[in-house]
């Protein structure tokens, strides 16, 4: 068997037993893909087609990448967990069960610039919160080589996750990492909030497969419509925002609860891969008047 028919085998494997997809790759084949060259140390960009590939691979090898599909199927940990390793905008971070697999849509508007019309030139300090393993934050440290990043999140876990990708990225001095309850310890005004907060609602959490309940349930249950944390979120968020600062909010597939909870929001949609839908932007500005206060 060579590299592409073992691929191709593992897909196969995959796609009979049923697992579920959404946790950095969207298929059968890129799981396997990314599963097989894993195994075998092989950089994870190359051509699996290639003719140099058409090469019997050892049955030890193989046995080893069949092992471990063999895991990713009994178990239904997420491919992330299993290779400790997660990719964003072409960016490796590690990860464990610690942590939510970063897969944050926020990622593709740092990295390609689309808010970059919507910053204040002065934007200086940035707060990720809900950091889970710092890739927001040090995807944002990495687009803006002046800013200094912020990350808070409620898990001390998490944080013990953020803190290796902060070293591995050599990225001290420009991002800290603290615990906090929402914006509890968020000290002084920032010029940029990203958030990928808990937002999944009741009845989704419930139907959930176990790829993702494998997932912490902190970071991804936001109460019956999904924006217990959203609310507070923006209650509290103005008096942690400069006069131009920004609020870059994912909301997944909520949506609709999303706008039936603030009906008179002014939100700017952000169009990223997964669609329109999903991304939203809020200056402090439109959060103070379209945002009811108790």
């Amino acid at each position: 068997m060579n590299l592409p028919q073992l691929v191709q085998a593992c897909a196969q494997s995959l796609t009979d037993a049923q697992v579920v997809f959404g946790q950095g790759t969207t298929n059968a084949h890129d799981e396997a893909a990314w599963l097989v060259l894993w195994q075998l140390g092989l950089p994870l960009d190359i051509d699996i087609n290639d003719p140099a590939h058409d090469v019997a691979l050892p049955a030890e090898l193989i046995a080893k990448v069949q092992a471990l599909i063999a895991q990713r199927i009994a178990t239904r940990k997420p491919a992330a967990y299993l290779t400790q390793e997660a990719w964003l905008q072409g960016v490796s971070f590690y990860i464990d069960e610690r942590a939510i697999v970063p897969r944050s849509l926020i990622a593709e508007v740092l990295a390609n610039g689309s808010i970059d019309p919507w910053l204040h030139p002065a934007t200086q300090r940035v707060l990720d919160l809900c950091t889970g393993n710092g890739s927001l934050g040090l995807l944002a440290a990495m687009a803006f080589p002046d800013i200094h990043v912020l990350g808070l999140d409620i898990s001390n876990d998490a944080l013990d996750v953020a803190r290796i990708n902060v070293e591995r990225h050599g990225l001290q001095d420009r991002m800290r990492l603290a615990q906090s309850d929402g914006l509890q310890n968020a000290h002084g005004e920032f010029d940029l909030i990203v958030c990928n907060p808990p937002y999944v609602n009741a009845h989704s959490m419930a139907e959930l497969p176990a790829e993702f309940k494998a997932e912490p349930t902190l970071a991804l249950a936001g109460g019956t419509d999904g924006m217990d944390f959203v609310r507070q979120l923006l209650r509290d968020a103005p008096a942690h925002m400069s006069q131009h600062a920004l609020l870059v909010l994912e909301i997944g597939h909520e949506r609709e609860h999303f706008e039936a909870a603030f009906p008179t929001l002014d939100a700017v949609w952000l169009s990223t891969s997964a669609g329109d839908d999903h991304v939203l932007l809020l200056s402090r500005q439109a959060i103070l008047e379209g945002t009811p206060h108790p």
